[in-house]
């Protein structure tokens, strides 16, 4: 399985084009069901709402979907999608409420409207990226912790925790590929004095910039 990019958990956004609100709302989904469930609960939160345009994609089964949801063919969900696929998302939804103004925004003003209501939603979330790695457990003594953290730093690894307790231990996440040259790494930085344990290898999410 190859590293994907996904939000975690939901967000949302909302804009306003002629006095039509424009809610974006999205989520992190694995299954059809999860995709399903939230488009529902977003309708029942907004009995009032003209339109619930939504989009979205699934790994499992290479699964798409999008719907108008009664707006002009090809001018809500379409272009939600794509907001989707130029984010190079997988396993997201997104629904995006409409509540008419009263003024008619024409084929290109709705197209554009949801586009940036999907675009701000998803501006607004969280962005990791999954694949697989290892996660590697490294206990160092007091004097050797800020060198260890500065190098971490600087290599850009992503900690996960840090506990202070007999020796200072620090775990990180590091791609799988990269874990032996970690590894290595902090072996030589240490003077092998570090004490390293690794997980066996899993997909995790990786933090995006």
């Amino acid at each position: 399985m190859e590293s994907y990019k996904t939000i975690e958990g939901t967000a949302s956004a909302e804009y306003e084009e002629k006095k039509s609100r424009f809610i974006g709302q999205v989520a992190h989904v694995e299954t059809e069901d999860e995709a399903v469930a939230f488009l529902n609960g977003i309708r029942a939160a907004n009995p009032q709402a003209r339109h619930n345009v939504y989009a979205y994609e699934l790994r499992a089964g290479n699964r798409v979907r999008y719907s108008d949801d009664g707006e002009p063919a090809r001018t809500s969900g379409m272009p939600t999608l794509e907001v989707i696929q130029h984010a190079e998302l997988k396993d997201v939804i997104c629904v995006t409420t409409r509540y008419f103004g009263g003024t008619l925004l024409g084929t290109g003003g709705l197209v554009r409207a949801y586009t940036k209501a999907a675009q701000d939603a998803f501006a607004a979330a969280r962005v990791v990226t999954f694949a697989e790695c290892v996660d590697l457990t490294v206990s160092v003594g007091y004097s050797l912790y800020d060198q260890l953290s500065h190098w971490l730093s600087d290599q850009g690894i992503q900690v996960l925790s840090t506990d202070f307790a007999g020796d200072v231990a620090v775990e990180v996440r590091v791609l799988a590929t990269e874990a032996a040259a970690v590894q290595a790494a902090i072996t030589e930085l240490t003077h092998a004095t570090a004490e390293i344990l690794a997980s066996d290898p899993s997909y995790q999410p990786l933090a995006s910039a």
